[in-house]
């Protein structure tokens, strides 16, 4: 009796599965789907081409340290880069000297010797980058309840992530004159509105974001090494640093695969003529009704 009203209620579940799986996917094939702004005029991040991409792509050293400016002046007032370290820099051609005072130029947490009450202190190369802001509460509340997300993994937290960034930074648009392969945003969906504490873009998912602007202007930051600082360029850098940030061992890992591939393909080739020296000598069994050769 327990086993039958064990296959009973087996079968009950299984039926009310395949009720709800048939009731689900007939809603989807005959369900009319309601288009809206934001799967209409949400588009792709802008591709762009970077030292990096490609099999063989190396990091261009100039452009991360020009990106680490970007960062440093324009992106790092309202965004944490908690996961990164000042003696990470070196990694992108700084000296021990311009390490320590790169890392020194940062106010970062720290205690009052004295008394012991928290304060702050000039960092030093094994402090990691600081955050602007003491808590989530205090970083809300400097940005219209939105919390500035950390960047230091954004570009792999993001498809595409680079071209995302940077499309983002140079992305903002007047919704009310914005449009995609010649039909406006305004004229298919007139109700859409732009709320008065965010800020209309295409390359965000749901196209209004709390952050605003930061590049506004050309001639932002000044870089050192006379390149023209267009709102396009500093784009370009940060997102480059970024890509960095993420995944510093991005051209070490492609310079690894390729002596793995020959020491694969070398394996290969051994594996192959290693079997044919071993099997050479040993001849097939001739089976029942194999024609003669």
């Amino acid at each position: 009796m327990t086993r039958l009203i064990s296959i009973l209620v087996g079968l009950g579940f299984t039926f009310v599965v395949l009720l709800a799986f048939v009731i689900g996917a007939w809603t989807f094939a005959t369900e009319e789907v309601t288009p809206t702004a934001e799967h209409e005029f949400h588009v792709a991040p802008r591709h762009a081409s970077y030292q990096f991409d490609g099999a063989l792509g190396t990091w261009d050293y100039q452009q991360l340290q020009r990106g680490y400016q970007v960062y440093k002046e324009v992106c790092s007032a309202c965004h944490s880069l908690k996961l990164v370290g000042f003696r990470n820099l070196a990694e992108l051609g700084y000296t021990e000297a311009e390490v320590k005072a790169e890392a020194a130029s940062w106010q970062v947490p720290g205690v009052d010797p004295v008394t012991g009450e928290a304060s702050t202190r000039p960092g030093t190369a094994t402090d990691y980058f600081p955050s602007p802001y003491p808590n989530d509460v205090a970083a809300a509340a400097a940005n219209n309840n939105a919390v500035p997300p950390d960047l230091s993994l954004m570009t792999k937290a993001r498809h595409h992530g680079t071209e995302y960034v940077r499309s983002l930074l140079t992305g903002y648009r007047n919704p009310n004159t914005f449009s995609v392969d010649g039909v406006r945003l305004k004229e298919e969906f007139p109700d859409f509105e732009t709320p008065p504490a965010l800020h209309f873009n295409p390359y965000f998912a749901n196209l209004n974001i709390a952050m605003a602007p930061p590049l506004t202007a050309n001639g932002q930051v000044t870089y050192a090494d006379g390149t023209d600082p267009t709102i396009e360029q500093m784009a370009t850098d940060v997102s480059a640093f970024l890509t960095w940030t993420a995944e510093p061992t991005l051209v070490r890992r492609k310079q690894t695969g390729w002596p793995v591939l020959g020491f694969l393909l070398f394996a290969t080739v051994l594996a192959w003529y290693a079997k044919k020296q071993v099997w050479a000598p040993v001849k097939p069994k001739k089976r029942k009704g194999d024609n003669p050769a």
